[in-house]
């Protein structure tokens, strides 16, 4: 397995990847590969990396500028992370999320925060932190991990590309969908 950087040529490999992980899901809007095309447009993906096994993309982890209301800078979201449902439980995930974090610290940033599966990230050292919130998420999905031990205070906030719900035209800087 090879982890890289996104490439343009990566932009169709990654639409389908993303569908394909995320099928299966029943808590899933299905919109992930909608949220990664509008950060993308956004110019909001300082770490966006591929998975490749044999030459071929077969996962991707994408990592966003989050805003908090405490006002601590220098915080990203992780996701979505998406592995081909044929490679998954493999380890491709975890490396994704493993280097993705190397990088976002090589970045100077602060700390990362997702929200997920509770079972599945506290593995990566994520916890959930009961000063932090994000509208309309229930607190034992919202995770976070400080690279410098303090976790923040007050509400989360995603990119607007979070807010993607199908392909568009056109995508402003501001990460939202025109009609």
């Amino acid at each position: 397995m090879t982890l890289r950087d996104e490439t343009p040529a990566d932009v169709g490999a990654i639409h389908d990847i993303t569908v394909a992980a995320f099928a299966p899901l029943e808590l899933s809007g299905h919109t992930e590969q909608f949220v990664v095309q509008a950060l993308r447009a956004a110019h909001a993906l300082p770490v966006s990396l591929v998975a490749e096994v044999d030459g071929q993309p077969v996962g991707h982890i994408a990592f966003s500028p989050v805003t908090l209301s405490d006002g601590t800078p220098d915080w990203y979201g992780m996701g979505p992370v998406s592995v081909l449902p044929a490679h998954q439980r493999q380890g491709i995930g975890k490396a994704l999320i493993h280097e993705g974090l190397a990088r976002l610290k090589a970045l100077h940033a602060r700390g990362c925060c997702l929200v997920g599966h509770p079972g599945y990230y506290r593995r990566f050292g994520f916890e959930n932190a009961p000063d932090l919130s994000l509208d309309g998420v229930p607190p034992d999905v919202l995770f976070a991990l400080s690279f410098e031990g303090r976790l923040p205070r007050g509400t989360v906030t995603f990119h607007p590309a979070f807010m993607a719900t199908g392909p568009a035209s056109e995508i402003s800087e501001d990460g939202r969908t025109a009609a």
